[in-house]
């Protein structure tokens, strides 16, 4: 296991929609294949430090517990089977999300992308089975998440793959594997939970910008 109160992230990938009770949740269809995007390294921000609440353009901010993975050595156009190789452990993210802003813009490079939008840690976990990890996503101390990472549509070797395929994954690099269904909203004042098994927990409190 490795503290990562100071890790800085290369590039932040996420996985939309990979959850079949989430994709219901945003009243939308389970993708084809991984739907992908970027948030800026200036979003990520360690355990315990502050979400910022984007006042002045949001009204609606959400939570998103996740999985993530942190890739250990440089990845191009790997197949499934060698995915795994260049794993360097897993850690707890949350995909924080103003919902209103995504939904306004059609895409979701600006409701994603706000400083303090990515909280990662507490810890980088190493050899454990990323595809049978309890996941709880708290605030306030009630639960509002709890599911498995069992019930991934897109599994961790198809996402590498996938990514794989069209940039280069480097050390450093995240993916987080997408939230299962249950998210919603945070408010200044509010402390966000998310707590992986094998991992820890996750904690940052919000505050108004």
């Amino acid at each position: 296991m490795s503290n990562i109160e100071r890790f800085t992230p290369r590039s932040v990938l996420c996985v939309g929609r990979n959850y079949v009770e989430h994709a219901a949740q945003m009243q939308a269809e389970v993708p084809a294949e991984p739907l992908i995007f970027l948030k800026p390294v200036t979003s990520v921000i360690a355990s315990g430090e502050a979400i910022v609440y984007p006042g002045w353009l949001s009204a609606k901010v959400e939570f998103e517990g996740e999985l993530a993975v942190v890739i250990g050595k440089q990845c191009y156009r790997t197949d499934e089977d060698a995915a795994m190789d260049y794993v360097l452990g897993y850690t707890c993210a949350n995909d924080v999300t103003a919902r209103d802003l995504q939904r306004k813009d059609g895409q979701w490079s600006r409701g994603k992308g706000f400083d303090t939008f990515c909280p990662l840690g507490p810890i980088i976990a190493k050899n454990i089975d990323p595809h049978n990890l309890r996941l709880i996503t708290r605030v306030n101390g009630v639960v509002k998440q709890d599911d498995t990472t069992a019930h991934l549509v897109f599994r961790i070797p198809r996402l590498i793959s996938h990514i794989s395929q069209f940039m280069t994954l480097s050390p450093g690099d995240v993916i987080l594997t997408g939230s299962p269904a249950g998210v919603g909203p945070i408010l200044p004042g509010d402390t966000v939970e998310v707590e992986i098994e094998h991992i820890g927990v996750l904690s940052n409190p919000v505050i108004a910008g």
